[in-house]
C-alpha cells in the first residue's frame, strides 16, 4: 500500500471478485482495460494506480464524468476521450483492443434476450484473444424467482431483472469457444438476488 494512504483511498470500493483476479496476477500493472457500464468508477481506482491503460463506459454521464475526474487526478495521461457515455451494445473501442473487460452487475439489466446477447457480443468484440472477460451479473443459480416473461423476473427488492441460468451460460461460453477462468461461482443473498461470476478467456488462434 502506498505510503499514508488509507485501504479505501488506494483501493477504492473495488468488488472483491475483480480484486480476486488481480490478486491471481489475471488483471496486471500495464494491460488494457475496459469498464464496460463503470458507474462512478468503484473498480477503477487501483486499476488506475497499477498503470493500467483503461476505458470505459457507462450510459449515466455524471458517472462517466466522475471517472473522467478520478483519471485526471490519478492517471493524467490518460486522455479523457478514453471515458465515454454509451451503450454496451454499441461501444465505440476498437476490435481485439482490451486484455481484460471488466462488465459489474450490468447485464442483469438486459431488457430482453436479444439486448443481452448483444452486450455479450461487444463485450467479446474489444477483447484481444488471449484476453480475460469478466462478468458478474444475476442468475437464477441457487434460487428461485417468480418469472414475468421471457427471462425477465422479479427480485427480491420487487425490480425486474434478466436472469441468466448455469445452462445458458455454459451454453453461451460453449458457442463462443471461450475458455472457463473459474468455475461459476455464485453468491446467494437469502430471499433477495444471486449473483454469478462468469470469468471467461478468449482463444488464441491457432494456424
Amino acid at each position: 500500500m502506498t505510503a499514508g494512504m488509507s485501504l479505501q483511498d488506494e483501493f477504492g470500493q473495488i468488488d472483491i471478485y475483480v480484486f480476486d483476479q488481480i490478486l491471481r496476477g489475471n488483471i496486471e500493472r500495464g494491460m488494457k482495460v475496459i469498464d464496460a457500464g463503470c458507474g462512478y468508477g468503484r473498480n477503477l481506482v487501483y486499476l488506475l494506480r497499477m498503470g493500467c491503460e483503461v476505458k470505459a463506459l457507462d450510459a449515466n454521464a455524471e458517472g462517466v464524468g466522475h471517472v473522467r475526474q478520478l483519471a485526471a487526478e490519478i492517471a493524467p495521461a490518460l486522455p479523457g476521450d478514453n471515458f465515454r457515455v454509451g451503450a454496451i451494445e454499441a461501444m465505440p473501442f476498437e476490435d481485439d483492443w482490451a486484455d481484460v473487460v471488466i462488465c459489474n452487475s450490468v447485464l442483469h439489466f438486459a431488457r430482453d434476450e436479444e439486448h443481452f446477447l448483444a452486450m455479450v457480443e461487444e463485450l467479446w468484440r474489444v477483447l484481444r484473444p488471449g484476453g480475460m472477460l469478466f462478468c458478474r451479473l444475476g442468475s437464477r443459480i441457487g434460487m428461485e424467482f417468480p418469472h414475468l416473461r421471457g427471462h425477465i423476473y422479479r427480485i427480491g427488492d420487487g425490480s425486474e431483472w434478466f436472469l441468466a441460468d448455469e445452462e445458458a451460460l455454459m451454453t453461451m461460453t460453449a458457442q463462443m469457444d471461450a475458455l472457463l477462468v473459474d468455475p461459476l461461482k455464485t453468491t446467494v443473498v437469502q430471499e433477495h438476488r444471486c449473483m454469478t461470476t462468469w470469468v471467461l478467456r478468449k482463444r488464441v488462434e491457432t494456424s
